[in-house]
């Protein structure tokens, strides 16, 4: 490998996460009314926070996946997704798992102080229609780039897992 490539995950919609910060509003405007006329449980309260930190969750998640990228180039391979930094040499990479996940694969790389995990392409299907793509969508390629750079084989089989190491 000469040249740097940089690969950037599949984006969900961003529908869920408005649907979740609305309905949050919405419950807050519709409790703080009633509070008005009538005393509101205090699990009312507590219903209301859960609703927020979801939404806050989907944001952050949502934040994560539209800052992540891995970039190989001929020194090694870089994962970041926005907190999180990994920088591995070829010869840093000891060990690469692979294994089926509901949506794609999950590929899991070992370095020998840091490792990262990333997803090839999944499809996420909602009442038999495909509703988003979700993962890498060249990770297979990724993932042969890693093995053949780093030079690791298969080592076991492990029924639908592979662990792959020199």
């Amino acid at each position: 490998m000469t040249e740097s490539k940089l690969y950037k995950p599949e984006l969900l919609p961003r529908k869920g996460e408005f649907t979740a910060w609305g309905l949050a509003l919405l419950v807050t405007v519709m409790v703080y009314i009633l509070n008005l006329r009538d005393s509101i449980l205090t699990s009312t309260w507590f219903f209301i926070a859960f609703l927020y930190f979801s939404a806050l969750s989907i944001s952050l998640g949502n934040w994560m996946d539209r800052h992540t990228f891995i970039r190989l180039d001929e020194n090694g391979v870089v994962f970041e997704n926005g907190p999180r930094k990994v920088c591995l040499e070829w010869a840093e990479v000891k060990n690469v798992r692979t294994f089926p996940a509901r949506w794609g694969t999950t590929v899991q790389v070992f370095g020998e102080k840091a490792h990262f995990k990333f997803n090839t392409l999944g499809e996420v299907y909602f009442r038999g229609k495909a509703r988003g793509k979700m993962g890498f969508a060249q990770g297979q390629e990724i993932l042969k780039i890693i093995l053949r750079s780093a030079g690791l084989t298969v080592i076991t089989p492990d029924g639908q897992m592979m662990n792959y190491s020199r």
